[in-house]
């Protein structure tokens, strides 16, 4: 499934890019359009290094103080992947990074992804060997150990 998307991804975005900057093209002009894309890729650029500065100090300072870097980790992420849009010659690349790189717009970015490597994470370990260890009731609550409880071998010889 995942590469029957990515393999559709790469076939329908560049024919959407071509198509969009034809569009453009035929209203404003061939220069304005191309000049339109030198200064999106400008001012992209610019966004990068600045929001990867930031996203640098966060994690230094996250680790000085000995705090698990997670959002910065994942902003770092997202700032690359944007960069690597922006690079992409195209409107509908582009906005995808802004959207990355913006910093009003990557904690909504965040959230999504969360939530799609969350829901990823889930299936692959259901569908793993271990998948049946994962999901077997503990005592207290069905479904689920309860955190900080020892188990004896009599907890596992109900099972």
């Amino acid at each position: 499934m995942l590469r029957i998307g990515l393999f559709l991804g790469f076939l329908v975005v560049p024919v959407l890019e071509i198509w969009l900057l034809i569009q453009i093209g035929s209203v404003i002009g061939g220069w304005q359009t191309v000049g339109l894309l030198i200064a999106d890729s400008l001012l992209g650029a610019w966004l990068v290094r600045r929001e990867g500065r930031r996203a640098w100090a966060a994690l230094q300072n996250a680790l000085q103080s000995g705090r698990m870097p997670d959002r910065e980790l994942a902003d770092g992420g997202m700032i690359v992947a944007g960069g690597a849009l922006l690079l992409t010659p195209g409107f509908i690349t582009d906005i995808f990074g802004f959207f990355l790189i913006l910093p009003f717009t990557r904690p909504l970015a965040r959230r999504g992804l969360t939530w799609f490597l969350g829901r990823r994470v889930r299936v692959m370990a259901a569908r793993s060997p271990y998948g049946p260890l994962l999901n077997q009731p503990g005592p207290g609550r069905p479904g689920n150990v309860v955190p900080g409880q020892v188990l004896d071998d009599d907890d596992f010889a109900e099972r």
